[in-house]
């Protein structure tokens, strides 16, 4: 194995502190700032989990993989410092030659996970081997049944939810069948364990004045009938604002509102299981 190969764990990103939330939104913005209404309501989210993990648990996952593979392991974020062009240069200045670009999302999508690969080319001069996800991949599939099995050990649910973030419709017009790889996931996750009657949603959808692509969670429960729900978080592999806001706030308020029982998967953060499917993925490329 070359001492010259080194990982890069790429990242969406997420502020560190209050003060960091406007360079934040602007940056997704693509430099335009927020309206002062946008931004409040950001900062809200933020104040009400107290604070994203993202950029810890990143650093987590990146040391525990790098650790597990005896390789040199960097971080880069798509908005936030260390930004993905940072991660590169600090791979070079480490004596990187060939670097395995691993974003942290299992399902590639030219808008999503496209996005880090661009920037990374981008920014990276040597030998590059970029990794276009791991939805289909038996290691991470085999860690999705094991947190599904820990969830499901003491709940009965009536229906499961498998989730992940929406994205504008017009991908699936353009041709990126995000949602069929989405679907392959839940698929492939179902015929290795006996699952509770499942469906697929999307969450976290933004209002940009186009249509995203659906169902909505929130609109799906509901129409479901269901009473004890579980949600599994398919398209995520860490806490961050659209878990801990989007599901452990604002899904369950939806949920006493309706008189409902709702419950999440655990996130994989840097647990064992989840580090060990992104050792066996990277493997294969080494």
């Amino acid at each position: 194995m070359s001492e010259t190969t080194g990982i890069l764990c790429m990242a969406y990103g997420s502020p560190r502190t209050e003060e960091e939330i406007e360079p934040y939104f602007t940056h997704i913005r693509g430099g335009r700032p927020p309206s002062p209404e946008a931004l409040e309501e950001l900062q809200g989210r933020y104040r009400a989990i107290g604070g994203s993990p993202l950029d810890d648990i990143t650093r987590r996952q990146a040391a525990a993989l790098g650790r597990r593979l005896g390789l040199p392991a960097f971080v880069g974020m798509k908005h936030s410092p260390p930004f993905i062009a940072e991660g590169a240069r600090e791979a070079e200045a480490g004596g990187v030659g060939k670097l395995i670009g691993l974003t942290l999302a299992p399902h590639y999508a030219q808008m999503s996970v496209g996005a880090y690969e661009r920037a990374l080319r981008e920014a990276w001069s040597g030998e590059l081997d970029f990794l276009q996800g791991f939805h289909d991949h038996p290691a991470f599939i085999a860690a999705v049944r094991s947190i599904l099995a820990e969830a499901l050990q003491d709940y009965r649910p009536d229906r499961l939810f498998f989730t992940a973030h929406s994205l504008p419709a017009r991908i699936v017009a353009e041709g990126d069948r995000y949602d069929e790889r989405l679907l392959e996931s839940c698929r492939l996750v179902g015929e290795g364990m006996l699952l509770p009657p499942w469906e697929f949603a999307f969450q976290s959808a933004s209002s940009t004045g186009e249509p995203w692509l659906g169902p909505d969670l929130l609109q799906a429960v509901q129409r479901s009938g269901a009473r004890r729900v579980l949600v599994c978080p398919i398209g995520f592999v860490a806490d961050h604002l659209e878990i801990l806001y989007d599901l452990d706030v604002e899904a369950q308020a939806f949920a006493r509102e309706h008189g409902l029982e709702l419950r999440r998967t655990p996130s994989f953060n840097d647990r064992p299981d989840f580090i060990q499917a992104l050792t066996e993925i990277v493997q294969e490329r080494l």
